[in-house]
């Protein structure tokens, strides 16, 4: 008669032995919050009359129609230079020429439609139709001039910050 070998059962410290390698392991492993964050477009050039550049991560480029802008980007126009751009939360800026436009923060929920919107106008003129971030609470959108600290509370306005 042939005989098969007994069968063994699992090692029931196998369960064990494994959550303690993964106890040890994971705090060597890379979080999702370490990880390098993907940049997000925040707007998009929707007019450009004239010559225009944008200035990002140490370079400067010329702005084309379009183009998408990230947080952190800095919109110059040229003399007598126009540019629109249209926000990701509806917003519309238009900068006049010889102006130069920050965009400090820009963080917007598609949910909720929170979020903050600052922005820091060093020189020229710029007008805006505000969209759902300053509709959602007191104080979500600021713009800053040499001279000045605007919290947005109402949809229109326009701010010169000289040249």
């Amino acid at each position: 008669m042939h005989s098969c070998p007994a069968r063994r059962p699992p090692h029931r410290g196998l369960p064990l032995v494994v959550a303690l390698v993964l106890a040890v392991l994971a705090p060597l492993a890379p979080r999702a919050a370490d990880a390098p964050q993907p940049v997000a477009r925040v707007a998009t050039v929707k007019t450009l009359h004239g010559p225009a550049t944008v200035e990002r991560d140490g370079r400067t480029l010329p702005l084309q129609q379009g183009m998408a802008l990230l947080q952190s980007d800095t919109v110059v126009t040229g003399n007598g230079s126009t540019v629109g751009l249209g926000f990701d939360d509806e917003a519309l800026v238009s900068l006049g020429p010889d102006s130069r436009l920050l965009i400090d923060r820009f963080r917007f929920d598609r949910t909720t439609h929170g979020g903050e919107f600052d922005a820091t106008l060093s020189r020229g003129r710029m007008a805006v139709v505000s969209g759902k971030i300053a509709k959602s609470r007191i104080d979500a959108m600021k713009v800053r001039t040499p001279t000045a600290l605007l919290g947005v509370r109402g949809t229109e306005f326009v701010v010169d910050a000289g040249p």
